[in-house]
């Protein structure tokens, strides 16, 4: 299938008024030339430049020479499987990945996310929800944003025990120690810590990472609070940093 960047093609549903290019350039993955398409055309109106090709083993070659803000990258590929290509995007890449799955793909959605996707959606779904949620994750800061050298330093950090947050910095220490964390992790972590006595439901947590808008399995949130406790050396049961109110949600702990 050929690789190149080319301009998708456009149905009469999806024919709407294009927004001014916005110098953003997205990547659709997908080996169903159809669905492809027509998620690369509503991208495409939302000023993005887009790039598709239907082949994972080509998807990363092809990231490097893009280098695409958004990845919208279905799990079952020819070649190389969407969890393989997101996983090797992210050796180099910071940009947010939706992974597009079937129904019966759980397990690798949840794979997928553990390899550093941002989000999934389940098929069939509604591409301007799709669309609704890459403009929602585009007002998040990116993982490594750096701070200009005259800025003035900002909110101090965060400490819980010898876990250190950066917020303004988007940073994580652990005894010192960084600590590699995605996007959307850092981010349930600066939400939880940002008012530590508190406890936040599943749904508060959404809506502070994901957006109001956000329609999908609270499952995702279980997900990347696992992933946060095992890269933070934490778990369930001492929960030192990332605490479970049964019941009720999360909150942080004290790092004892």
């Amino acid at each position: 299938m050929d690789t190149s960047a080319r301009t998708p093609e456009t149905s009469s549903d999806t024919a709407t008024v294009r927004r001014p290019p916005t110098g953003l350039r997205a990547m659709v993955v997908e080996d169903e030339a159809p669905l492809a398409n027509l998620v690369g055309s509503y991208l495409e109106r939302d000023g993005f430049e887009v790039t598709i090709t239907g082949d994972g083993a080509d998807a990363v070659g092809l990231a490097r020479q893009v280098d695409p803000d958004v990845v919208v990258l279905d799990l079952g590929l020819p070649h190389l499987d969407g969890v393989e290509v997101c996983r090797q995007l992210r050796t180099f890449s910071d940009a947010y990945v939706v992974m597009l799955t079937a129904r019966t793909e759980e397990v690798d959605t949840l794979i997928g996310l553990s390899v550093g996707a941002d989000d999934y959606m389940s098929k069939p779904f509604s591409p301007r929800e799709l669309t609704a949620r890459i403009q929602a994750m585009l007002r998040r800061p990116r993982t490594h944003t750096p701070r200009p050298a005259e800025s003035v330093p900002g909110t101090p950090a965060r400490n819980f025990g010898d876990l250190a947050i950066d917020v303004d910095g988007r940073e994580v220490t652990v005894g010192g120690v960084p600590v590699a964390l995605t996007r959307t992790e850092f981010d349930v972590l600066a939400a939880l810590s940002q008012d530590p006595a508190v406890v936040l439901s599943r749904t508060q947590l959404i809506e502070a990472v994901w957006g109001p808008s956000w329609v999908g399995d609270e499952q995702l949130v279980n997900v990347h609070i696992g992933h946060l406790r095992r890269k933070l050396g934490d778990d369930a049961t001492e929960g030192r940093y990332v605490r479970t109110v049964r019941g009720v949600g999360y909150r942080m702990g004290t790092g004892q």
